[in-house]
């Protein structure tokens, strides 16, 4: 069963498209988007964890920018107009709307507890999430310029699971280091390394999906998520 949610912020409102589990209910799960919107490859993303028991939520975070906006990473013209976008944006007010989502999904939950995953840019802003506000449990998958960020990460608050790909070409070895190093004394964040694999592994029908690290990655996200916002 899907639906939608509608968020209020000072400056707008803007929907987030919603996917209950069979029986209806349970703890919420907030997926953020990559950089090509709340398009078919999230919306997948959002069936399978409410597939495992979740409540997802999927807020539309380019609706500044005009509602609705999916694109494709298979389309080149799409692609660039994807990664436009994502320079445009304002991450402050975007990782805003974030907590503005969590908030405002709070009620769907079961347990009253909120988690937040994101992949790309959505792992960007779970991070951020997790630094500004606090979160009951978050997951980010190759979080892209984390490593801009590094000085707001000893300010996590709650706990946070990092996916990072180990031949990411967005994020070379420096920058990974540099992440590693900025929260080697925040204990509540885990980091997962995948050798050899690029970013965007975990993408179902992306370039660089690999289903075996893919599905390790995310039945340790769901094992996470289960841990974290139970009753």
């Amino acid at each position: 069963m899907n639906n939608t949610l509608r968020v209020t912020v000072p400056d707008g409102t803007f929907s987030a498209f919603v996917a209950h589990p069979v029986i209806g209910e349970g703890p919420v799960v907030v997926v953020l988007q990559e950089a090509f919107g709340v398009n078919d490859g999230i919306r997948q993303i959002a069936g399978e964890m409410a597939a495992k028991g979740f409540v997802a939520v999927c807020p539309d975070l380019y609706w500044r920018f005009g509602p609705g906006i999916e694109l494709s990473d298979h389309v080149e013209a799409e692609w660039k107009r994807g990664f436009e976008l994502y320079a445009l944006l304002d991450i402050g007010k975007t990782v805003d709307d974030v907590h503005a989502t969590v908030e405002a999904a709070r009620s769907l939950s079961t347990t009253g507890k909120v988690g937040v995953l994101g992949f790309c840019l959505g792992g960007l802003l779970t991070t951020l999430s997790a630094a500004r506000y606090g979160v009951d449990a978050g997951v980010s998958y190759y979080g892209g310029t984390t490593e801009k960020y590094a000085d707001e990460l000893p300010n996590v608050r709650g706990p946070l699971l990092m996916h990072l790909a180990g031949d990411d070409e967005y994020m070379p070895p420096e920058a990974q280091a540099k992440i590693r190093e900025a929260s080697s004394a925040v204990k509540s964040i885990e980091i997962m390394v995948y050798p050899h694999r690029n970013h965007a592994f975990a993408r179902p029908s992306g370039d660089h999906y690999d289903r075996a690290d893919a599905t390790i990655a995310n039945g340790r996200t769901v094992d996470f998520m289960r841990d974290h916002l139970s009753g």
